[in-house]
């Protein structure tokens, strides 16, 4: 969190500051704004969707950060400047709320005094939070954020405060447009978003920018909407070779079902927020089929990473299961802020964030991440495909 600079230092505070200097000391009252490590630990506040519509996104995450800390705790804490210490979560539900997550930035920056942020999940919520978090001079990593627009300005500067572990709506509605013409060689194209998210809407822009085909019909539909068939029958109607449908596993699952129970059976091709086992739960198995969505985390060719599949083994033991996508990448989230720590020698909110802006070739679970210019990852990209509700493989879209 960033306290206010303090302007008059007088007397013995000014000689003491002075020495301070000189001595290589670096805390936040002398060179930096921010909040300062203090004591044995460092505050990492998570800014989360626990519940609500994104509730499913943001508990797999909470999983994957606690995991990650536990790690990281068990082998003494994080370097700070030669001393150990140990990483302490100050975890908070946003409700998938815009003024919950604005609120709950507050919180953690001015009460908490948390050193970094993970969170959000959202695009929506993430954009709530940040007037907070830059006020404080504290650095936010989202692990999921995609809107192009998230870690930038209204004037087109990089939002100092703000990063991204995951790649831009930009780069991965592109992707499903590459692979839908080169891969499924499908020329005629229906696209179906959700327009109640900047995720949704980005995502189909993206898409019908950049595929080579022909959109034949682009429909939207709202998050909570439970009846598709309307839509989908005018689809079948003009003989769609594939239907584009970026959008949260909630609905994409319906939107699924309902397309096979009228028997369209064409492929439905989604984006990230597909990556969820609740997606089958709601299409059913069978209608789970000739699916395929963007991920930053395949199972498939997380094989072939050491990294990742220590991970998945660590994860599996812990928690039952097999490791999803949004665990993934907010465990690499946790371990990049420990990075920048590491590699500033401070756990100072503005060192942290000099320490983000300047990762390179982090070796990640969701595979090598670069953080550029415009606080984006650069990381690699696969597709999943989904029959009978199991994944039966993936592509890396280069």
């Amino acid at each position: 969190m960033k306290k206010s600079t303090i302007k008059r230092i007088t007397g013995f505070a000014a000689i003491a500051m002075s020495a301070a200097i000189f001595a290589g000391c670096t805390t936040a009252k002398t060179t930096t704004q921010g909040n300062d490590q203090t004591g044995n630990t460092v505050k990492i506040g998570v800014n989360m969707e626990l519940s609500g519509a994104a509730g499913g996104y943001g508990n797999q995450m909470k999983q994957g950060i606690q995991m990650a800390t536990k790690e990281i705790n068990s082998k003494g804490g994080v370097n700070v400047n030669g001393k150990k210490k140990k990483i302490k979560l100050i975890i908070k539900d946003d409700k998938t709320s815009t003024s919950t997550s604005a609120s709950v930035a507050a919180q953690l920056v001015n009460n908490d005094k948390v050193n970094a942020i993970i969170g959000t999940a959202t695009t929506n919520a993430g954009t709530a939070a940040i007037p907070n978090e830059t006020k404080a001079k504290v650095p936010a990593l989202s692990p999921s954020a995609t809107d192009p627009n998230f870690t930038l300005q209204k004037d087109g500067k990089v939002q100092p405060y703000v990063f991204r572990a995951c790649y831009q709506n930009n780069f991965q509605g592109g992707t499903g447009a590459k692979f839908i013409y080169n891969n499924l060689k499908a020329k005629r194209v229906a696209v179906l978003g959700d327009n109640s998210t900047d995720y949704g809407t980005g995502l189909a822009k993206a898409f019908k920018q950049q595929f080579k085909g022909k959109v034949v019909d682009t429909q939207y539909f709202s998050g909570g909407d439970k009846d598709f068939n309307a839509i989908l029958t005018a689809f079948k109607n003009k003989k769609i070779d594939a239907i584009y449908a970026p959008g949260y596993y909630s609905e994409i699952g319906l939107i699924i079902k309902q397309a096979r129970q009228i028997g369209l059976n064409v492929p439905i091709v989604g984006s990230d927020g597909m990556a969820d086992a609740k997606l089958v739960q709601i299409a059913g198995a069978k209608n789970a089929s000739n699916i395929y969505y963007t991920t930053p985390f395949s199972k498939t060719v997380a094989k072939q990473n050491p990294v990742a599949v220590k991970f998945m083994n660590a994860y599996k033991a812990r928690y039952h299961t097999e490791a999803p996508t949004f665990s993934a990448l907010a465990y690499d989230s946790t371990y990049m802020i420990k990075q920048a720590i590491e590699n500033e020698k401070s756990a100072n909110s503005v060192k942290i964030t000099k320490g983000l802006a300047n990762i390179k070739d982090f070796n990640g679970v969701t595979g090598k991440i670069t953080i550029d210019s415009k606080h984006d990852a650069t990381k690699p990209i696969a597709v999943e495909h989904l029959n009978n509700g199991k994944v039966v493989g993936s592509t890396q879209i280069k």
